[in-house]
């Protein structure tokens, strides 16, 4: 099933614009994430397409050929995973896989074969007979999607589903929550403010602010092509060089990089693993600061301009707080980025 959003946007009675006009298309089977920051209007974009809030007047909101923009929520075949599970205590694992199917008044035998279908590729029979109080947040999690997947829904919507588990779990259950909406092939959007998770799972990433997409595209897009500042700074934590620019260079406060062909109109950022510490590099710096993180040192340099900036560093050892190193930015990690956000709208 396709999903097709044409000029859909959302003002509530108070005047406050929560989604200005937007157009999304999601091909079908695609994983689509919308992510940005609290109050960037990703969860009023997710409560349209599901039918829980009314978009404004000249929006339309198409799953495949039919239009289904005034069709109230129990009509449009959506499946809904939230933050909260929203499971059924008082039921068993099995109970709450089939409750969805048990409101579509499916035969027993057609409703016991399909729970049992989404049980196997869930991984979860083992505990088929358990209260869903009794399993970890993992398998809650897992049960949550099972029971949004099982009445076939013509599109998935996950709600920041990972978010209520913690940070070990959650990295863990990233990879297997992306295995499994690539296993059902169902045509998903999923709701994050976590950058990790969105480019983990989607085939697409649409990031959100101030109630509209500044970009959509491939996860590697929009982290190594980010269409303006905000999407380079919410999508890795890129840093702006500081300095003047002469032609083809940037003169920075403890030396010069060569930047690459772009407009005046345009910033250089640069992120921190595009920053090497080499003993031949043209700019140097002062290390202010050695974070150890298990695979890398994060490193923070002052000296080169009014802002710190940071770079990471592999190796056994960092070096030394205090000390002088000379930097290697290379040409070809610096981004170009709009220096008005408009001009990149």
């Amino acid at each position: 099933m396709t999903l097709t959003l044409t000029n859909i946007g959302k003002t509530f009675a108070d005047g406050t614009r929560a989604v200005r006009p937007t157009d999304l298309s999601v091909a079908e089977g695609e994983i689509v994430s919308l992510l940005g920051p609290s109050g960037c209007g990703k969860t009023t974009l997710l409560r349209m397409i599901a039918g829980l809030e009314n978009p404004d007047a000249g929006g339309q909101i198409r799953f495949g050929d039919s239009d289904v923009t005034s069709q109230p929520v129990e009509r449009r075949q959506v499946g809904m995973v939230f933050q909260s599970y929203a499971l059924f205590p008082n039921m068993s694992l099995r109970a709450n896989v089939g409750y969805g199917l048990k409101m579509q008044k499916l035969p027993r035998a057609e409703l016991d074969a399909r729970v049992e279908e989404v049980l196997a590729l869930c991984r979860l029979e083992p505990y088929a007979e358990r209260a869903v109080t009794a399993l970890s947040g993992g398998q809650r999690q897992r049960v949550a999607l099972a029971r949004a997947i099982a009445p076939r829904p013509r599109v998935l919507l996950l709600d920041e589903p990972l978010s209520a588990l913690d940070a070990s779990l959650r990295d863990a259950l990233r990879d297997e929550l992306a295995e499994l909406l690539r296993r059902f092939n169902i045509t998903a959007i999923f709701v994050t403010h976590d950058q990790t998770e969105a480019l983990a799972i989607a085939d697409r990433v649409a990031v959100m602010q101030a109630g509209r997409i500044e970009q959509i595209g491939a996860p590697e897009l929009l982290y190594r092509q980010p269409a303006s500042r905000f999407v380079a700074e919410f999508v890795g934590d890129a840093m702006a060089l500081e300095g003047r620019r002469e032609g083809t260079s940037l003169q920075m406060r403890n030396g010069a990089v060569a930047l690459p062909d772009a407009g005046a109109g345009h910033l250089p950022y640069v992120r921190a693993e595009n920053i090497q510490i080499s003993h031949t590099g043209p700019v140097s710096a002062r290390v202010e600061a050695v974070t150890f993180l298990g695979t890398h040192y994060r490193v923070a340099l002052s000296g080169l301009g009014d802002n710190m900036l940071y770079c990471t560093h592999q190796g056994d050892s960092a070096p030394r707080v205090g000390s002088e190193v000379r930097l290697a930015i290379p040409t070809a990690g610096i981004m170009m980025l709009p220096r008005s956000q408009e001009s990149a709208r």
